[in-house]
């Protein structure tokens, strides 16, 4: 982005929700995306009333014989449950303090190019900081949604808890606890839930965890004697990550997913995936990341006399409101989404603990 084409402008020209979008287009493209980004890809609609249909995983349905001149036999939709929800609304703004302002204001006085552009910069990650944010959310949503069957929002006054129906029979605990590495089972484990999904036509191709759950495996005894040999000299060894990763493909027909990634919140830094949970998933995608319009898109995109509205990351609106005394401008960043759950009962949760 030509930041130095702002050089002359001011404070109102500068902050606008279209310059904005730009510089947040270039510096989304630098990061890597989140894992629920795959598993639930965008999608918007209308409103904030979101339906789908949870899809039945069973085996498939041998088509019925008929006579040549018969009426034509029209199937059900048996084993398909219709969910509906509604779609969360998040926003938050960020306002340019007064020592911003004077420093914005001296822009148009100084030729320094490096100053310049470090103001700038500034104000617009400031705001690329909440578009951050969002992402974070939707994130958090997906995330939990696939490690619990559950969506839970308990901040800033809000309190939300969307059960999405995953079947009871799809989770699971471990006989016993990954962490005993000695006396542990965890194949056991993994195939008593792979045949609980196969018996009802689901495929799994994958699973998910994060590095902690992994070394477990690593270090567990039993797979290490059937990968490495069962004596002392195997059992001192470090198992590596490929061999074990090579193991389960052979053995389980599973692609391992590590996923590692943290965020902040109130209550401190958090793992998208938690310790001790490993989850089964099939390989095609899981729902979708909806978004709905925001009262900002349906009524205020087309008044750019009292604020400038731009989208992005499909549904999110970046909105800038000039505000006269104090000479200030506000920016706000509002979504309203929720995740679908089409393959919930494709998915199964296997806590890496004993039940209790």
């Amino acid at each position: 982005m030509n930041l130095q084409y702002f050089a002359t402008l001011n404070i109102f020209d500068l902050v606008q929700a279209p310059n904005i979008a730009t510089y947040w287009a270039e510096r989304a493209n630098e990061q890597q995306p989140y894992l629920g980004e795959e598993l639930f890809p965008a999608d918007k609609q209308l409103g904030m009333k979101l339906s789908w249909l949870k899809g039945k995983t069973g085996s498939p349905v041998a088509l019925r014989p008929s006579g040549l001149d018969a009426d034509v036999i029209p199937r059900g939709r048996e084993g398909f449950e219709e969910l509906i929800q509604k779609m969360i609304f998040f926003k938050e703004s960020y306002y340019i303090d007064e020592e911003m302002r004077q420093e914005l204001n001296m822009i148009n006085q100084t030729n320094n190019s490096a100053y310049r552009d470090v103001i700038l910069n500034r104000v617009f990650d400031d705001v690329a900081d909440l578009l951050r944010g969002a992402a974070v959310r939707r994130e958090i949503m997906r995330m939990q949604l696939l490690t619990t069957g559950t969506i839970t929002i308990q901040e800033n006054g809000q309190d939300h808890v969307i059960k999405y129906d995953l079947p009871e029979n799809h989770k699971g605990n471990a006989a016993v606890a990954w962490s005993d590495v000695e006396n542990a089972d965890p194949v056991e484990d993994i195939e008593k839930a792979i045949f609980k999904l196969k018996e009802e036509g689901a495929n799994p191709a994958r699973a998910i965890m994060n590095s902690k759950t992994f070394r477990y495996l690593r270090q567990n005894a039993a797979i290490k004697a059937t990968i490495l040999g069962n004596n002392a000299n195997a059992q001192a060894a470090k198992l590596s990550k490929q061999a074990l990763l090579d193991y389960i493909s052979e053995e389980l027909n599973l692609e391992i997913v590590i996923y590692d990634k943290v965020y902040t919140d109130s209550n401190g830094t958090n793992k998208f995936i938690p310790d001790n949970t490993f989850v089964l998933l099939p390989a095609q995608t899981l729902g979708k990341t909806w978004f709905g319009t925001t009262p900002e898109e349906s009524d205020l995109m087309s008044n750019s006399n009292i604020a400038d509205v731009s989208i992005v990351d499909t549904g999110v609106a970046i909105t800038t409101m000039k505000k006269p005394d104090p000479v200030n401008v506000e920016t706000k960043v509002s979504m309203i989404s929720l995740p679908s759950f089409e393959q919930a009962n494709a998915v199964y949760i296997l806590e890496t603990i004993p039940e209790g």
